[in-house]
């Protein structure tokens, strides 16, 4: 029989890490009913509605609720307190009788409340984590984020460039370097399997499933990722320019499609010195340096910082990693 019939676990969840995964499995296991609010201020750049979505995913059968409170935090004032308890209980559909927090915060919380102050793991000996140090070094708290939340933090590196630049072979190898997974290329793979092959006419409509697919893959590598880095052997804005390639123009649908692509931490362009090689996909050697020159006239267009890397693949390696160790992080090396 469990002890108490609702408990509250309330927080800013910002991020939600191990901490918090074991003060609601806490909760859960103590109550019939376990009511989780989270609370965040515009301000914070996890967005409310993510967070949100961090929680519902990890715990489906808790009951959620959510709400902005620009508050800040004094637990010393009391009317501050007033303020805080305002947004809490008017988020409450029924009382609570245990309050569960790890902080000391919660005797104050609990006896506002009426209910039992539950304290889980005062101290953080047992999951020792929090909000704080992740967000100051997510890469160092790495193993105490779960996989949604890896994914929002991750640093997407995108590789692109025109035909037989090189694109791929230097995905793979800087991701070995940077120890971490790379997305391969969907709209190759459709290029393969896709009706008609390649003497059919392209639709704009292809153009939107390879946009999409290639994002629920890139969002599959993120949750996997074992440190904070992911490389991507192409991107969206680089297929609205195969839509321009292909079709003959820029569509409206792809860049709506494109627009919710998580923006990338940088671009690496590969540059076409290399010599051509005809795999039987691709269009041919003629139009690779016109679209090369597309792809340079293009990119930052959306502010996200890119670099052109030429030479062996081991001499881009080295280009691209300097690149981002000076514009991204200091841990790309």
């Amino acid at each position: 029989m469990s002890r108490f019939r609702h408990g509250l676990v309330l927080g800013k969840f910002w991020p939600l890490h191990a901490g918090h995964q074991h003060l609601v499995e806490e909760a859960r296991a103590a109550c019939d009913r376990v009511t989780v609010q989270v609370l965040a201020r515009r301000e914070e750049d996890a967005p409310l509605d993510v967070r949100v979505g961090w929680v519902a995913e990890l715990f489906p059968d808790v009951h959620l609720v959510a709400a902005h409170d620009e508050t800040p935090v004094d637990l010393d004032d009391p009317d501050i307190w007033d303020r805080h308890m305002e947004v809490i209980t008017g988020l409450l559909d029924e009382p609570v009788d245990a309050a569960f927090t790890s902080d000391d915060y919660g005797a104050e919380l609990a006896r506002r409340l009426g209910a039992t102050w539950v304290q889980v793991d005062p101290g953080r000996v047992e999951v020792p984590v929090s909000g704080t140090a992740v967000r100051a070094d997510p890469g160092g708290h790495w193993a105490f984020l779960a996989p949604p939340v890896r994914a929002w933090y991750v640093r997407r590196v995108v590789v692109t460039g025109a035909e037989s630049t090189g694109s791929t072979t230097l995905a793979a190898a800087l991701a070995e370097r940077l120890g971490c997974p790379w997305v391969p290329e969907f709209g190759r793979h459709w290029s393969e399997v896709r009706p008609g092959g390649l003497d059919a006419p392209w639709r704009t409509e292809e153009f939107v499933h390879v946009v999409r697919e290639q994002r629920a893959w890139e969002e599959a590598a993120a949750r996997r990722t074992p440190v904070p880095w992911l490389v991507c052997d192409t991107d969206n804005q680089a297929t609205t320019l195969w839509h321009e390639r292909y079709v003959g123009h820029l569509s409206p649908e792809v860049a709506t499609a494109a627009a919710d692509q998580v923006r990338p931490a940088a671009r690496i362009l590969t540059g076409d010195e290399i010599p051509f090689v005809q795999d039987g996909l691709r269009d041919g050697e003629h139009v690779r340096h016109a679209m090369q020159q597309r792809f340079r006239d293009t990119l930052g267009d959306d502010g996200v910082p890119w670099v052109e890397v030429h030479g062996t693949v081991a001499d881009r390696v080295e280009q691209a990693l300097a690149f981002l160790h000076h514009r991204v992080g200091e841990d790309a090396d």
